[in-house]
């Protein structure tokens, strides 16, 4: 097997038929033999009915479905853990990142590239907000990690099968797979791509899920926060000392007290604001640690037609 594709599914049964043709026209100009893998992460509407049915008239479409909605990235690794493919490509199925850009990706893979990911230059269809936090987003993170993820990048991107083996190895429930990619330090590069409107249907990736997938990624791959509650944790407690000298100075030496209910609230707000914001930080990290220890399976599979599942 040259290549597999792997699509992540949800709700997404107006794009497949358009997804799938263009897919077959891109793998049938590299001239590659490949398989289709698409993961349906607990869709509402008729997609795993239109992904049944390009399986009946394409034995390399291949499909799993899941018990329940596990989340994009969980249904990305369970593509990843089931692909055959020497080369291994992830791509969305709202066709926002266009699947001709894959035979660049795949010109590049050919020049001894592990890793080549597709870099945003232009964003349609997307709101003001969305594109501002996004970019601010991965500065961010490319600041507080020591790992370079790459900016302006999703998962749209092609792999080494080496690469695959390595995703297998990590055995954390909360995935951020393209700092787990650029974790492995294989040699990598991009091809630059504008990526167009949503094609039909609504996003599955509203801004809770956003907020969540953005926490996933700086708790996965940054201890910053950790430190730095540590370190606001002694400029306070720095402050509440100084403050305490300050009022034995004014009882005993300058021989006057002031009632001070104002200046006694804010510092108990204030200590306690930092101390919440430190507690709700480590409690991150628990909660994850928590959910590792647990061994739980990553996704639970409904039905494929893959000879075997993780």
């Amino acid at each position: 097997m040259n290549i597999s594709i792997i699509v992540p599914i949800y709700n997404e049964e107006s794009n497949l038929p358009v997804l799938y043709d263009k897919l077959l026209e891109v793998v049938k100009k590299m001239g590659v033999s490949y398989e289709f893998i698409f993961v349906d992460d607990g869709s509402k509407d008729n997609s795993f009915e239109v992904i049944l049915q390009l399986a009946e008239k394409d034995r390399f479409v291949k499909y799993i479905k899941f018990s329940r909605n596990f989340g994009h990235q969980k249904a990305v690794c369970a593509g990843l853990f089931n692909s055959k493919g020497d080369a291994v490509v992830i791509i969305d199925a709202d066709l926002q990142d266009p699947p001709e850009t894959i035979l660049n990706l795949y010109e590049k893979y050919k020049n001894g590239y592990e890793i080549v990911y597709a870099k945003r230059r232009e964003r349609e269809g997307e709101t003001f907000f969305k594109k501002f936090t996004a970019k601010m987003f991965y500065r961010i993170l490319r600041k507080i990690t020591v790992i370079d993820i790459p900016l302006d990048t999703g998962d749209f991107r092609i792999i080494d099968r080496k690469v695959v083996e390595i995703l297998k190895r990590m055995p954390e429930s909360s995935k951020f797979i393209r700092g787990q990619i650029a974790w492995t330090g294989f040699k990598q590069t991009f091809v630059e791509y504008d990526r167009k409107k949503r094609n039909a249907g609504n996003t599955g990736y509203n801004y809770r899920k956003m907020f969540r997938f953005a926490i996933d990624g700086i708790i996965s791959f940054s201890e910053l926060p950790l430190k730095l509650s540590g370190i606001l944790g002694f400029i306070v407690s720095s402050i509440a000392f100084f403050l305490m000298i300050y009022a034995f100075y004014s009882k005993f030496i300058l021989q006057k007290t002031v009632p001070g209910w104002t200046s006694l609230m804010i510092s108990v707000l204030f200590i306690g604001g930092i101390q919440l914001i430190c507690i709700a930080c480590i409690s991150e990290y628990i909660c994850r640690m928590h959910q590792d220890i647990l061994c739980r399976p990553l996704y639970v599979v409904d039905t494929s037609n893959i000879e075997k599942v993780m």
